[in-house]
């Protein structure tokens, strides 16, 4: 029997995924507030375990206000309950050792309910001004190769100076701590067995076109570069780099990045990690061991993949850090997925990728999604079709389109799916003759 807490609950939970639009949609405000604050997003993800709990007591106490009939029905329900906690403990196990690759080191033990045993000892992130493809940016970078993974940085709170660690929060919004159970979701998709019909899906038709479109750059002295706007957990910049493009993914969101951070460079062995990433939906399970299942990350070993020299993901807006002189012009090929529908301005979006673009060869995953935001908030949704025209302003050509059907970090063992029927299409820009 529900109460009606638990009732209000379950209903935002049906939402979920749609919700997601929206949150994958970050208002102006947000983008200000995650920039400047690093500590309080790495609050955050420290406070998942206390938050979580906090919800585990609520839950507790809806069982306890049961009659003792209904609770004879439900017998095991205090049983699920320890599972639960089992469970949020392997997720802060995986969250604190990625946390713990920071440096300067962040002392976690007053944040620690318990000790966490076999934690790794992981060398922290460098952080000096670099330059990538002969071009400076102002952003937090990533690189990876075949024999060692090693993180270098710039400004990494971008034009913000750096970022003070000195002083964690104790509490933090809920919302914030939302994030987190989000990006733990997003990492099956990205880095789970479980998201591999999800990467076909969506990742294969782009790596195919990228191979068809570039048949001899394995011959090449330079690498056609390649940009992943939108990487997320960077699984798609990986399999690019993996195809012999020089690839870099480009993430605005310090939540996406931390953990992207962690996996590629830090991942020691294929299922290093087990996290449990469906506990925090409790409606639409076909059982409590299918909300409960372990997942092992990442399903494979991301420096052991064969990627190409020049592999990085660099942290910023991207029409901040890509609508700059020194990246126009420089781009083979722009890739977007699950991307441009983020856009608050989606013109500026397509005429920062037609001023990067050499000549544009680009596949393109395109998805709408309606946005309900504040009131004086700049968005600009527009149709297919206006995209196109956009598209076609900015001195592309349409050579390839087609509808695919797929879902977004969804649980596929849920009674519910969210189905999308994104546009999946490759342009080209024009070789201008005029301005």
């Amino acid at each position: 029997m529900e109460t009606e807490t638990e009732r209000v609950e379950n209903s935002r939970e049906v939402d979920e995924e749609e919700e997601e639009k929206i949150r994958r949609q970050k208002k102006p405000e947000e983008e200000v507030l995650e920039a400047k604050c690093l500590p309080g997003i790495i609050s955050a993800y420290l406070n998942y375990p206390k938050a979580t709990e906090e919800n585990l007591k609520k839950c507790e106490r809806s069982y306890q206000k049961l009659s003792p009939a209904h609770k004879a029905l439900v017998t095991h329900f205090p049983t699920k309950l320890q599972r639960l906690r089992r469970c949020i403990s392997m997720n802060s196990h995986f969250i604190y050792n990625m946390i713990q690759a920071f440096e300067p080191p962040i002392d976690l033990s007053k944040h620690m309910r318990k000790p966490i045993t076999g934690a790794l000892s992981i060398e922290g992130f460098q952080r000096e001004e670099t330059h990538h493809h002969d071009h400076s940016l102002k952003n937090t970078e990533i690189r990876i190769n075949n024999k060692t993974c090693e993180f270098v940085g710039g400004q990494i709170n971008h034009d913000h100076g750096s970022v003070p660690f000195t002083s964690l929060q104790t509490h933090v919004p809920l919302v914030d701590v939302n994030k987190v159970r989000w990006v733990i979701r997003n990492i099956v998709r990205d880095w789970g067995a479980e998201g591999q019909r999800e990467r076909d899906e969506c990742y294969k038709p782009i790596l195919e076109e990228l191979d068809s479109l570039f048949p001899d750059r394995h011959k090449e002295s330079t690498r056609p570069a390649c940009l992943v706007p939108g990487a997320g957990l960077g699984r798609l910049a990986l399999e690019i780099s993996c195809l012999g493009f020089r690839s870099q993914g480009n993430e605005f969101s310090y939540y996406m990045m931390l953990c992207s951070s962690f996996i590629l460079n830090y991942t020691k062995l294929p299922g290093e990690w087990t996290i449990h990433p469906w506990i925090h939906t409790n409606c639409n399970s076909l059982s409590d061991d299918d909300q409960l299942r372990p997942i092992s990350i990442p399903d494979i070993h991301p420096a052991s993949a064969g990627v190409t020299e020049g592999f990085s993901m660099c942290r910023g807006d991207f029409v901040e850090v890509f609508n700059e002189s020194s990246q126009a012009g420089i781009w083979d090929a722009v890739v977007t997925c699950f991307f441009i529908d983020t856009a608050h301005n989606i013109i500026e979006y397509i005429e920062t990728i037609s001023k990067d673009l050499k000549g544009w060869r680009r596949p393109l995953l395109y998805h709408f999604a309606d946005e309900h935001g504040l009131e004086n908030e700049m968005s600009i949704e527009l149709s297919l079709e206006d995209v196109k025209r956009v598209a076609l302003h900015y001195g592309f050509e349409m050579e390839k389109e087609k509808t695919i059907e797929t879902t977004y970090s969804t649980n596929p063992r849920s009674m519910m799916k969210n189905r999308y029927y994104p546009v999946f299409w490759t342009m080209r820009k024009k070789c201008a003759t005029t301005t």
